[in-house]
């Protein structure tokens, strides 16, 4: 019985450590189909706040900004990397980077491409 209690007990703190990837790529896909059905103000509250704040230039919203972007489709999650409260989303024609808040993910950069031996080039970020 011993024996059993600390397997189950093992297990219960190895399920404690799993990394969900799931909800940051989920958070990805929806983004981008938000942006594929020009629903760019449902997009725009996906963002984080600080990167929402910053995206629209002079006497534009953040949907206006946006939708001149132009994002290409995001199209399948071909990886998902969390580190903590951080999370990268490869997607095959995406980058995103999101942060974990207390409501949930959302997105701090969009549209990124990576750079040589720099960090990545981003169309929208914090």
């Amino acid at each position: 019985m011993r024996s059993l209690l600390i397997l189950l007990a093992s297990l219960a703190v190895a399920a404690g450590c799993a990394v969900d990837t799931a909800s940051p790529a989920r958070v990805a896909e929806r983004f981008h189909a938000l942006i594929a059905a020009n629903q760019d103000e449902a997009a725009c509250g996906m963002l984080a706040r600080r990167t929402a704040e910053k995206l629209p230039g002079p006497g534009q919203s953040c949907a206006d900004a946006l939708r001149e972007l132009g994002l290409g489709p995001g199209g399948v999650v071909t990886s998902v990397s969390v580190w903590g409260d951080e999370a990268q989303v490869r997607m095959a024609g995406d980058t995103l980077f999101l942060h974990r808040f207390s409501d949930g993910w959302r997105v701090k950069a969009a549209g990124c491409k990576p750079v040589r031996d720099l960090p990545y080039d981003c169309e929208v970020d914090d």
